[in-house]
């Protein structure tokens, strides 16, 4: 890792910790303690407004703002393949807002690195979200983050159908197929559905709690111990 690499590592550690000791900072960018000393005192001398609080470790002094984020072309690569897969595979609200990151990325990086942003050896083709799978997504993840049940028809595997009314909690994509991972109320229990086995599908204006066992971590955690 260069030295400019590790200095701006540093200072993303000490923004998402409160107190941040050299053995940790050490321990995550693999290198000595004393280097971490050095980098310290450097990054003090240079303005970074850093307090160093005896026995408890580094922090950083509210108020500090980093410059404008210089890419390079392996970084840009894996920004253009983001981008390009969530132009393909999510809905239509999701597609315009990657088209719109990456133009304003176009506009901040130099322009010797502006081409690496239209390579076209770097495909992602788009055909497999059905355009019904694409709305239902987008309704998804409004009522994820509203907060809102969800109802709809079914059809389940061997073609048994069923009315659910769902709590969302989170979008899953396989590669395939979108999931849609919820509490059910039919089922009082975690269930996963895909998005392409649906119709009808309504969001409701009645709103719903998650409380301790019904959140998306707690079906996460069980899913981990399975």
């Amino acid at each position: 890792m260069r030295r400019a690499d590790r200095l701006f590592q540093i200072i993303q550690l000490l923004r998402e910790d409160r107190v941040v000791t050299a053995h940790t900072i050490a321990a995550k960018l693999e290198v000595s303690e004393r280097t971490i000393y050095r980098d310290m005192q450097d990054l003090s001398l240079s303005g970074v407004p850093i307090a160093s609080e005896a026995g408890s470790g580094y922090r950083l002094l509210p108020g500090f703002h980093l410059p404008p984020l210089m890419f390079n072309e392996e970084e840009l690569a894996a920004l253009l393949i983001g981008a390009r897969m969530v132009q393909a595979w999510t809905d239509q609200g999701l597609a315009s807002a990657a088209t719109q990151a990456m133009i304003k990325i176009e506009s901040a990086v130099p322009e010797p690195l502006r081409d690496e942003l239209a390579r076209e050896d770097i495909l992602v083709p788009d055909f497999g979200v059905d355009r019904h799978v694409s709305k239902r997504m987008q309704l998804f993840r409004v009522g994820i983050k509203a907060q809102q049940k969800v109802a709809f028809r079914y059809r389940r595997e061997d073609g048994v159908r069923s009315s659910r009314t769902v709590h969302p909690l989170g979008l899953f994509y396989w590669g395939r197929v979108w999931t849609l991972t919820a509490w059910c109320e039919l089922r009082d229990q975690f269930r996963h559905f895909r998005l392409d086995r649906m119709t009808h599908v309504n969001l409701l204006e009645a709103p719903f709690e998650s409380p301790p066992g019904r959140t998306l971590q707690d079906y996460l955690r069980a899913v981990c111990k399975g």
